[in-house]
């Protein structure tokens, strides 16, 4: 599976988590992997990097099987 979560914008924010922070994660049955991003768009393309993130995340995780 795949997962994306986090503050796109543009309110919402605070100081630990600011606007533009998104966690992307990509799950099979023998591995997790995450990435932490740290965005400065506004929300549409926060979230439009994000789900382009996750995809290629997903992408590179299924080239290594």
């Amino acid at each position: 599976g795949i997962s994306t979560s986090g503050i796109a914008g543009p309110s919402g924010g605070t100081k630990e988590k600011p606007v533009g922070t998104v966690w992307i994660a990509v799950a099979s049955k023998n591995r997790i992997v995450s990435k932490k991003l740290k965005l400065g768009y506004n929300r549409e393309r926060n979230i439009h990097v994000s789900s382009l993130s996750v995809l290629n995340l997903l992408r590179l995780e299924l080239l290594k099987n």
